[in-house]
């Protein structure tokens, strides 16, 4: 085609040379012989003006219309200074076009691309061709070429290898369903689509290769939300002989380089905090610490009060009574304060107690609440010393099953945090670790809080003897209060991971069943070695401030794992599901 340079490339070092581009009319307007075009292509936009000495081109730029694509030749030359664009990078020149040639039309498009804001996401999504012609989606995706370049980039001049591992593997429980793909040629057995490559990836240390990366795709058939896709894209990362500290210093090295580079940021530290520690204080295993509000335990304060809706979660081991101080949180009004009693209810919550401070100076008579005559006087001034009360506070309470309330109470202090702009901060990047091994399974059993091949921080004996109080060698790097990924020392000895089975109630014969080649490969001289994988999708939608990942996403899933593009997934004929040993049985009504 011969295209010398982008449309959105051109600048006014081009002037008086002649230049062919390609790309999509964005706008056209007749200024009364004059026709101004906006040609777009990946890297911007360009003003092509044509006018009558055109001649059969003229008519031509006449003609066309919007997403037409075109080629034109012309000439590079200033704007004049009443028609200079600060707001375009091309905004200085334009283009003075002398040839066109026509190269395709289009149909008036489904959505106007410069209003997609009124335009639902199920018809985005349809025609998401016309969708990533936006700006905004060209940039994201453009931006998120570089974040993946820069990353390869670190790790391959750290020491890590790219290795892909398969796609097509064994059924694995790590927390979600599997996508199965079934197989033709071992009647009535199925693939599984990787949750990630966790097993391949400690192969491979296994093997010695030492530094390992990917960015791999992974799978998972579980319900969907903002920040979760049924195919997601992670950085994986996996090394021999370190520990958690030497994986922990690359991660934040990466993170600071390609913060600073890209975004201008620079990432000062990455405080450490106990999972324990992030659940008392912020109710959530990802705390947003550019939050300043903090949970404080009260507990001990309200055991001996008639009150039961207090009174009973303060005497009971399985539950929390917590509060949370919101500093010039007075001004809140009631509709507020109903808003937030709702919205703390999707987390379980049967309620949301509330004392406003107006004049603490006053004692009882300074607080404004409907249940300082249930708490009494003593114990509600307990309280406000407690959590320091001030003039203009407000403080929430929780009293309910310890997850219930911290979930509840986490939740709402970020939304406060959010509707007062209480940030001190635009980033907070930091490191939750000594998660517990295992948390408990609704039929009283044990279930791994990431995934059974985290090594524990303690002992065989101490793991068999009280393994619902072990550490785990897992850490977790938290931004703004998104998880942007997680990882652990991985069980290298084959002893240790037989007892970590033995707890989750996986006998002999079905270790052999799932994980016979890992239990092997441990016993053939696996060095120590443990990993960190991230979400890249979740990472880019953080950075450029999408609300969805489907945002950063060249071809997302909706979230019911459609995909509207393509009418997937589809039905099969009946000579394929023979060929798989597969026949459907009938869903009712």
């Amino acid at each position: 085609m011969d295209r010398s340079i982008y449309c959105g490339l051109v600048r006014s070092s081009h002037i008086d040379e002649e230049i062919t581009l390609c790309g999509w009319v964005d706008r056209r307007r007749d200024h009364g012989g004059v026709i101004f075009l906006d040609l777009r292509d990946r890297e911007g936009i360009v003003q092509v003006v044509f006018d009558s000495d055109a001649g059969k081109f003229f008519d031509l730029a006449d003609s066309v219309r919007s997403e037409y694509v075109l080629k034109v030749t012309g000439k590079v030359r200033s704007r004049s200074d009443a028609t200079v664009n600060s707001n375009m990078a091309t905004g200085e020149i334009e283009v003075y076009g002398t040839e066109l040639e026509l190269l395709n039309s289009a149909l008036t498009p489904p959505f106007q691309l410069d209003d997609h804001i009124t335009v639902g996401e199920d018809v985005r999504l349809k025609y998401r061709y016309m969708d990533l012609r936006r700006t905004e989606m060209q940039n994201s995706l453009r931006f998120r070429s570089k974040i993946t370049s820069s990353i390869r980039n670190y790790l391959v001049n750290d020491g890590f290898l790219d290795i892909e591992t398969p796609i097509m593997t064994r059924a694995t429980p790590e927390g979600a369903r599997d996508y199965l793909i079934p197989s033709r040629t071992h009647a009535g057995q199925f693939f599984a689509m990787p949750q990630s490559p966790q097993l391949f990836k400690q192969m491979l240390m296994v093997a010695g290769f030492d530094r390992y990366y990917q960015i791999a795709k992974c799978f998972r058939d579980e319900d969907l939300r903002a920040d979760r896709q049924p195919e997601f894209t992670q950085i994986d990362i996996e090394a021999s002989f370190i520990d958690e500290e030497d994986i922990m210093s690359t991660s934040e090295t990466m993170m600071t380089q390609i913060f600073a580079e890209h975004m201008g940021v620079e990432f000062q530290s990455f405080p450490r905090m106990t999972y324990a520690d992030a659940m008392d204080r912020f109710g959530s295993d990802k705390p947003d610490l550019r939050i300043p509000l903090e949970l404080v335990e009260i507990k001990d304060l309200l055991k001996d009060i008639e009150f039961k809706v207090f009174a009973g979660p303060a005497n009971d081991p399985a539950c929390r009574v917590a509060a949370l101080k919101v500093p010039g949180g007075a001004e809140i009004s009631r509709k507020k304060i109903d808003d937030y009693t709702k919205f703390v209810s999707i987390y379980g919550a049967k309620g949301l107690a509330w004392i406003k401070v107006n004049a603490i100076e006053d004692g009882i008579d300074g607080l404004q609440s409907p249940i300082i005559k249930f708490l009494g006087d003593k114990v509600t001034l307990n309280v406000m010393e407690r959590l320091n009360a001030k003039n203009g506070d407000i403080i929430f309470f929780g009293a309910d099953k310890s997850s219930v309330v911290s979930e509840a109470l986490g939740a709402l202090r970020c939304k406060v945090g959010e509707d007062l702009n209480l940030y001190t901060s635009k980033w907070a990047p930091m490191w939750v670790i000594d998660f517990p091994m295992f948390e408990a399974t609704d039929n009283g059993g044990l279930t791994p809080l990431h995934h059974p091949f985290t090594a524990p921080s303690c002992s065989m004996e101490e793991l068999q003897s009280d393994p619902a109080n072990a550490l785990s060698r897992a850490y977790d790097m938290v931004l703004n209060g998104v998880e942007l990924g997680g990882g652990s020392i991985r069980i290298h000895d084959q002893k240790m991971q037989a007892v970590v089975f033995e707890v989750l109630g996986i006998d002999e014969a079905e270790q052999q069943e799932k994980f016979g080649f890992l239990l092997d490969a441990l016993k053939f001289g696996a060095p120590p070695h443990g990993g960190v994988a991230f979400g890249l999708d979740r990472l880019i939608m953080l950075m450029v401030g999408a609300d969805s990942i489907r945002d950063v996403i060249a071809f997302p899933k909706t979230q019911s794992a459609a995909c509207l593009l393509t009418n997937a997934p589809g039905s099969v004929d009946a000579a394929q599901l023979r060929e798989l040993n597969i026949r459907l049985r009938k869903q009712e009504d």
